[in-house]
């Protein structure tokens, strides 16, 4: 039985991983009356009426945005703030702004002053995801046992917060609020860093001589194989992130780097015990991952 709708009309502008995805998940739940979709591709916009998982497309997000009660900005935050000033002033009294990036205390800082009054800004970050990109690699399951992180400004009407929280609900995702500034700090270590090491690493192994590429690629094991998964991810996306989240990103590489030079004074030194004592608190970590079926 699908439950009454949350909205009456949902525009999504990017239609990518993210954006296609919650856009199938909200068709499925029934969660608005119509779901309107802006991409700047006309293939894009072909792509998603063709699949079925939004109502209506739109080029020009200013036009995608008239009417709409809640409008999810799903784009790579680099274009955020251009978007915001071409949608500011078409969004309606009442309606919320959200979005879905990994970094949220810039997406505050400049999204904030262009919300116009009485309009609600409730950003989001999804911690969900693939390598793939594009409209066909969205799917309804993506936010299923994932968790949703809200990051509300101070002052933010509690109605908008749970509604948006609720459509998170709807979509499978536990739900957490959470100050931006401590979101962008676990991001950092969590998604940020892994996927900064996993492009260095990828990055080193195609430096490499030719016949060794070659056998890279022959031989990967499953740790290369992860790496080159990550490293797979959207450039676009991730550069805006790590220009997005400077200051938490850097902390986090600094102990990293310290870490990684304790590491090779250990191996140096043939100090078996250091490893052995590292590789057993790190495993601990890969179990209580699976406990709370993150893995």
């Amino acid at each position: 039985m699908v439950a009454s709708p949350l909205f009456e009309k949902v525009a999504l502008i990017g239609l990518g991983l993210i954006g296609s995805s919650l856009a199938r998940v909200i068709k499925r739940e029934g969660l608005a009356g119509e779901v309107i979709g802006c991409a700047r591709s006309e293939k894009t916009l072909a792509t998603a009426l063709e699949l079925g998982f939004v109502d209506r497309v739109e080029a020009d997000a200013a036009k995608a945005v008239e009417d709409a009660d809640f409008v999810v900005i799903c784009t790579p935050i680099g274009a955020y703030k251009a978007i915001a000033e071409a949608i500011a002033p078409h969004l309606k009294k009442g309606a919320i702004l959200s979005d879905v990036g990994s970094v949220k205390e810039t997406v505050l800082r400049d999204l904030g002053p262009l919300v116009p009054e009485g309009v609600h800004f409730v950003p989001t970050h999804p911690v969900a995801g693939t390598e793939h990109s594009g409209p066909e690699a969205g799917f309804d399951g993506l936010f299923e046992g994932r968790w949703c992180v809200l990051t509300p400004m101070t002052g933010t009407a509690p109605e908008a917060i749970e509604r948006v929280a609720e459509l998170w609900r709807r979509a499978g995702s536990q739900v957490e609020i959470m100050d931006a500034a401590h979101h962008d700090k676990v991001m950092a270590i969590t998604s940020h860093l892994p996927h900064l090491i996993a492009y260095t690493i990828v990055g080193t192994a195609t430096d490499l001589e030719e016949s060794e590429r070659a056998e890279i690629v022959k031989f990967s094991a499953s740790g290369f194989r992860d790496f080159t998964r990550i490293a797979a991810s959207d450039p676009v996306m991730w550069r805006d992130i790590f220009l997005n989240n400077q200051s938490a990103v850097l902390e986090m590489l600094g102990r990293f780097t310290e870490d990684l030079t304790a590491l090779q004074r250990a191996i140096r030194w043939g100090d078996g015990q250091t490893l052995e004592e590292l590789f057993a608190r790190t495993r601990a970590i890969r179990r209580s991952i699976i406990d709370a079926r993150q893995a």
